[in-house]
């Protein structure tokens, strides 16, 4: 059985099985070690008071997560969220990746966002792939932005408009505000 549900500290630990090897054998993030368990549940816990974490759980096993994030720290900036998503290996090209994607932007519509932002390290044509799948539009690329693997590397910026823009746009609603409400619970079985 398929399961899409909001991350907790808990799932830390699954969600290191997948981003560890990431960390130590990929350029997909510029993160070289995969934090201590600890630290990623206190990330877990601050993040899902603002923004989207979600599993992906089949038969009760995590096979994938994406998450929305701050884009940038100054006020002007929170209609905009960073997002990320990571899948194990063995649920690769299986539509969890499109699933994930489409009940987290179904939530962040819900709160209120209007863009959100994906830095791909390039190459990467799936990931690619699966963001224009979406509507994501090329915004440019930071080059030799970051070292390796025993290399330098870019990362290409990926947007997507999640709302047309307002003249008075309303502060986004926080995710704890939301959870449990019948359009909470409609977002996450959008798929």
């Amino acid at each position: 059985m398929d399961l899409i549900r909001l991350a907790t500290p808990d799932d830390a630990e699954d969600i290191l099985r997948i981003y560890g090897p990431i960390c130590a054998e990929s350029a997909i993030t510029f993160d070289v070690t995969p934090p201590p368990v600890d630290v990623l549940r206190d990330d877990i816990a601050r993040v899902t008071r603002e923004f989207p974490w979600l599993i992906f759980e089949r038969d009760g096993v995590v096979a994938g997560y994406a998450y929305a994030s701050r884009h940038r720290d100054r006020l002007a900036y929170q209609w905009a969220v960073t997002i990320s998503i990571y899948l194990d290996p063995a649920h690769h090209r299986q539509g969890i990746g499109r699933r994930l994607y489409k009940a987290l932007f179904s939530l962040l519509e819900l709160q209120g966002f209007y863009t959100a932002y994906a830095g791909i390290t390039m190459p990467n044509d799936p990931s690619v792939g699966l963001h224009e799948s979406f509507g994501f539009k090329l915004i440019g690329f930071y080059t030799d932005v970051g070292f390796k693997l025993g290399k330098w590397l870019d990362v290409g910026w990926w947007g997507l408009a999640l709302r047309p823009p307002s003249e008075e746009p309303v502060p986004p609603a926080p995710l704890q505000e939301l959870i449990g409400t019948p359009a909470f619970d409609a977002a996450l079985e959008c798929v």
